[in-house]
């Protein structure tokens, strides 16, 4: 795995192998992330965003995001194996100083205290139902800015929540990328 574009690309980050299954890891490939930034950049919505990587795993999503110019990013992750491949990868790429580690369970964060955020991927365990849980509980937690962009990384397609609606769909092979924005009420 690896930064695809931007300020830090080609830097290598730490691996999991094919994934940790116990710790349900299972990075985002490179091909995903590269096709996946490709629409992003198309949307233009990575410049100047700040960042929410749910879910983060190794936190690759958010700091490529942040390598393509976004200024700051989030990783919400209560694994242990997750937060330190998330540290070693910070490290890797000397960006401590624009990033935040949220060791939480995504499904039990308490009200955001700072900014919102305009950019955030939502990558669960699939096939859990996690998804939707976690956007709501960023909705309600005021985790989300009135303009917030969200990918939603899932094994099938899934249906806007409640709040939501669809911007986008993609499928690369077994993995359903449903891009999201806020309804405005």
């Amino acid at each position: 795995m690896r930064i695809i574009a931007g300020e830090y690309r080609g830097t290598a980050l730490a691996t999991v192998g094919r994934g940790d299954t116990a710790a349900h890891l299972r990075p985002t490939t490179d091909r995903v992330r590269e096709s996946l930034f490709s629409v992003l950049t198309h949307h233009d919505v990575i410049a100047g965003a700040r960042v929410l990587d749910v879910f983060a795993g190794t936190g690759a999503l958010g700091l490529e995001a942040l390598s393509r110019g976004a200024t700051r990013a989030a990783f919400v992750d209560d694994g242990r194996v997750a937060q330190g491949l998330i540290r070693q990868n910070i490290a890797k790429l000397r960006v401590q100083d624009r990033t935040e580690t949220i060791r939480r369970n995504a499904l039990h964060l308490p009200a955001r205290d700072g900014m919102p955020f305009d950019l955030v991927f939502v990558d669960p365990p699939y096939g859990k139902g996690f998804g939707a849980k976690a956007l709501a509980v960023l909705e309600t937690g005021g985790w989300l800015s009135p303009e917030a962009f969200i990918v939603w990384e899932e094994a099938q397609e899934m249906p806007a929540p409640s709040g939501f609606e669809v911007v986008d769909r993609r499928r690369y092979g077994d993995t359903h990328i449903t891009l999201l924005s806020k309804t405005t009420p």
